[in-house]
C-alpha cells in the first residue's frame, strides 16, 4: 500500500492506494470518531461492494443511502435523500459519512457532509479511475444546476481517501477510458515525463495491467496532492486542473447531463484548448496532433458535438467559475507540460476554435 499525504494543516489527510484495501477494516475505523455512520452509494455499486464495507463496520450504527446512478441525478433533489436519511435516523454532528462510488457520489456525499449540521466528517472510497485520480482528492464537493455544472457546492476536505485498485476490475471500458482523460491532464499541465510515460504505456493501462494502473494512480494523486496543498481554494495554481473543463462543462450541460461522461467531455475540451493554444502561437501542429492522438488511443472522443454551435458554446461557457466580470477565462498550454493560469481569451480566436476545430 502507498500513502500520500495531502498537506493542509489541521485539515491534512492521507490517500491510501493499493490492492485489497476494502477488506482492511482499520483503514476505516481509525478515521471514525463516533458510532454513527452513513454509507452513501448508488444502485450500481451497492451490489458489488456495500456488503464488504458494512462487514468492516461491525459494532457501529450504520445506515445506508442508495441513490440512482448517473450524472443527471447529481442535483439538490437527490442530496435531500441523504439529508432525509441522516435526519430520520437522528444522526448528530459527530456522525461520519462514507461516500462509496464514482465522482457523482463523491461530490454529492461530500456536499451533504459539508452541509449537514454545518459539517460532519466524511471519507472517500472512489470506485472509478476518474474518482481515484481526481474528484475524490482536494475537497471539491457539489451538485449541478440546469444552467451550469458544479455551480452549487463547497470546499470540504475528507478524513481520508481509500483508492483500491481492485475495484477497477468491475469498471466498464468506457468508464476506464473516461478516467484516463484526467490522468492525461496531469501530464499536460505540469508533468511532461508522466505524459511521455502515458504515450508509451497507454496500451497497458487499457489492458488493466495492475502495475501500470497503480503507477498512474499514484503519480496522478501525487500531482493533485501537491497542487491542492499549495492552493486549496483554487485562487491560483489549482485552477490549472481545469484545463479543458470550461469547454467540457459546456458540452455536458448543452448535450444533457449523462450524454457524455465527464472524462469524455474533458477530453474533447482539452483538444479544443490545445487548438486555441496553437492559435495563440504557443503549441505547434505537431503538439496538437500528439495530444489528440493520445486521447484517441484511449478510445475517447476528441471533437465537439455538432448540435452545440459556437453561439451555444459561448452562452454555456459564460457560466463558469473562472470568469470575471463576464469575460471568459480559460486555462491554456504554453507547451506540453506547462499550463497557464486563467487568462482572458481573445474572443476572435476563441470563436475560430469553436467554428473550425472538429467541424465539417
Amino acid at each position: 500500500m502507498k500513502k500520500i499525504q495531502v498537506e493542509l494543516g489541521n485539515r491534512s489527510y492521507p490517500i491510501y492506494i493499493g490492492s485489497n484495501l476494502l477488506s482492511q477494516a482499520d483503514l476505516y475505523t481509525r478515521h471514525i470518531k463516533a458510532k454513527q455512520v452513513v454509507v452513501v452509494t448508488n444502485i450500481t455499486i451497492a451490489p458489488l461492494y456495500l456488503d464488504k464495507i458494512l462487514k468492516n463496520l461491525a459494532g457501529f450504527h450504520v445506515e445506508t443511502a442508495i441513490l440512482p446512478d448517473g450524472e443527471q441525478f447529481k442535483t439538490l433533489e437527490y442530496v435531500e435523500r441523504i439529508f432525509d436519511k441522516l435526519l430520520t435516523c437522528r444522526f448528530s454532528r459527530n456522525a461520519t459519512l462514507i461516500a462509496l462510488g464514482g465522482g457523482v457520489i463523491g461530490d454529492m456525499g461530500g456536499f451533504a457532509a459539508a452541509c449537514y449540521q454545518r459539517g460532519i466528517a466524511f471519507m472517500q472510497i472512489p470506485t472509478t479511475l476518474l474518482a481515484q485520480v481526481d474528484s475524490s482528492v482536494g475537497g471539491k464537493t457539489g451538485v449541478n444546476h440546469p444552467l451550469g455544472k458544479n455551480m452549487i457546492g463547497a470546499f470540504y476536505q475528507p478524513q481520508c481517501v481509500i483508492a483500491d485498485a481492485d475495484v477497477l476490475d468491475t469498471l466498464d471500458d468506457r468508464q476506464l477510458s473516461a478516467g484516463l482523460a484526467e490522468v492525461i491532464k496531469y501530464g499536460l499541465i505540469r508533468d511532461i515525463e508522466f505524459f511521455e510515460w502515458l504515450e508509451n504505456n497507454i496500451s497497458a493501462l487499457l489492458a488493466r495491467d495492475k502495475e501500470a494502473l497503480a503507477f498512474a494512480i499514484e503519480r496522478s494523486c501525487l500531482n493533485k496532492a501537491g497542487i491542492v496543498s499549495e492552493d486549496e481554494t483554487e485562487s491560483g495554481v489549482r485552477s490549472t486542473l481545469n484545463l479543458g473543463h470550461t469547454f467540457g462543462h459546456a458540452i455536458e450541460t448543452g448535450s444533457g447531463y449523462g450524454t457524455y461522461l465527464h472524462g469524455e467531455a474533458v477530453a474533447i475540451g482539452t483538444c479544443q484548448a490545445a487548438d486555441l493554444s496553437r492559435r495563440k502561437g504557443w503549441l505547434n501542429d505537431a503538439d496538437v496532433e500528439r495530444i489528440i492522438a493520445l486521447f484517441q488511443k484511449c478510445n475517447l472522443p476528441t471533437y465537439p458535438p455538432e448540435q452545440i454551435d459556437s453561439d451555444r458554446f459561448l452562452e454555456l461557457m459564460a457560466v463558469d467559475k473562472k470568469n470575471v466580470s463576464g469575460q471568459i477565462r480559460l486555462i491554456l498550454l504554453t507547451k506540453i507540460g506547462v499550463a497557464t493560469l486563467p487568462i482572458d481569451v481573445d474572443r476572435t480566436l476563441l470563436i475560430q476554435t469553436l467554428n473550425t476545430y472538429g467541424r465539417k
